[in-house]
């Protein structure tokens, strides 16, 4: 390639542009560094020290002096409520609230931040008012987030069923769950209030928005029990089968005595089998059990759990066998028994429980939401061992 000897001239030019640039961004750097406060760099120099404490105290001094620090700020409020120190976590999220100077993004970051302050704090109703004011922003969905949090823990049912239909995939699966538990809520309390006919406007209501609403078809049931009409509560029973059959343990109890005030006992107790033969549960087996026993004495009661423990193998299972072994026993075997009794029962009071599928809590009764994660419907109407006794 031929050389041009103006090139040789270009070099020095290229040398000189770059040293030039390299000023100007030191001068930049440098002007910015000093134009920072003094305390912020020490800040920075006890957190390299790994002095978290001290470091702290060297920023809030800088947030002091330079109000311009907005992402400081920022930093400070977030730390302060995750170390559990809510009142300073407050404070500095509430000056930044106060202030003229913020443009809407950050004025809204503020909010949001003082809003979750107060939550943690369990100031609910500051929180609400905080959330209430992100609602016709572009944090609207955060805001409704934790509006339903709130209306929830505060059992306020029928702003939590405003909030769920305003979230946008209101219409899934998850939230027909939610909203319909929501208004059993509802007709929880006006049952218990004698406001029959708002309950059972609250409960076709829960079962339109999900026809799958165990809980709802069971209130249903109580209801319509409650004002005299058994043959309609055991149609609302009986429909459960349809929507979750492992929910027939939760109405054993409720279809045998509408069919006792019925006069209908072995009508009831034979559908009962039916179930316990296609849905095997120790709540079922246990409720049959008892029938079993007041109608057809105590050896009828022993081989039916007898032949239930041969098909379902299971420590509850042996522990309700013993219990009937106990009714029909010799005299002199009963000691025996009841030592054997005694040492499984123990051993079944620890390890069976209902347990949450979503996050694993155990607890001895049934819950329609679980008191840890607060998820709905999470806990299977059926109580859970350590081990079984399959081979």
């Amino acid at each position: 390639m031929e050389f041009e000897l103006w090139w040789l001239l270009g070099f020095p030019l290229f040398f000189a542009l770059g040293w030039l640039a390299a000023r100007i961004d030191i001068k930049h750097l440098v002007r910015e560094s000093r134009a920072l406060p003094r305390s912020y760099l020490t800040g920075l120099n006890f957190l390299l020290n790994e002095q978290p404490d001290k470091a702290i105290d060297a920023f809030i001094e800088a947030a002091r002096i330079d109000n311009q620090t907005v992402e400081l700020h920022f930093a400070l409020g977030s730390l302060f409520r995750r170390r559990g120190e809510i009142d300073r976590a407050i404070k500095m999220h509430q000056n930044l609230v106060d202030r003229d100077d913020l443009s809407e993004d950050q004025r809204l970051q503020a909010l949001s931040e003082l809003g979750m302050d107060f939550l943690k704090a369990g100031l609910l109703d500051r929180a609400e008012s905080v959330f209430v004011q992100l609602r016709g922003s572009r944090l609207v969905d955060f805001a409704l987030k934790h509006l339903l949090d709130i209306y929830q823990q505060t059992k306020d049912w029928a702003k939590a069923i405003e909030i769920a239909e305003a979230l946008p995939n209101h219409e899934s699966v998850l939230w027909q769950k939610e909203v319909a538990n929501f208004h059993c809520e509802l007709a929880s309390a006006a049952m218990a209030n004698s406001r029959f006919d708002e309950a059972r406007q609250a409960l076709l209501q829960a079962l339109a928005i999900n026809r799958k609403s165990v809980r709802a078809s069971m209130l249903l049931g109580d209801l319509l029990a409650s004002q005299g009409d058994d043959e309609a509560a055991l149609e609302a029973w009986k429909k459960v089968e349809n929507q979750d059959p492992v929910y027939m343990a939760l109405v054993a109890e409720r279809i045998m005595d509408a069919y006792r005030r019925l006069n209908r006992l072995d009508q009831g107790m034979q559908l009962l089998r039916s179930y316990l033969d296609q849905y095997p549960s120790l709540d079922l087996l246990d409720a049959l059990f008892q029938w079993e026993l007041q109608k057809e004495g105590a050896s009828a009661a022993y081989h039916l759990v007898r032949e239930e423990l041969r098909r379902n193998p299971t420590l509850l299972g042996l522990d309700k066998l013993l219990e009937a072994a106990l009714l029909t026993a010799p005299v002199e075997q009963r000691q025996d028994i009841e030592l054997v009794k005694g040492l499984v029962h123990g051993h079944t009071r620890r390890v069976a429980r209902y347990r949450c599928n979503d996050c694993g809590f155990k607890a001895r009764q049934f819950y329609w939401r679980c008191p840890a994660c607060g998820g709905w419907e999470t806990y299977p109407p059926k109580r859970t061992e350590e081990f079984d006794l399959t081979p």
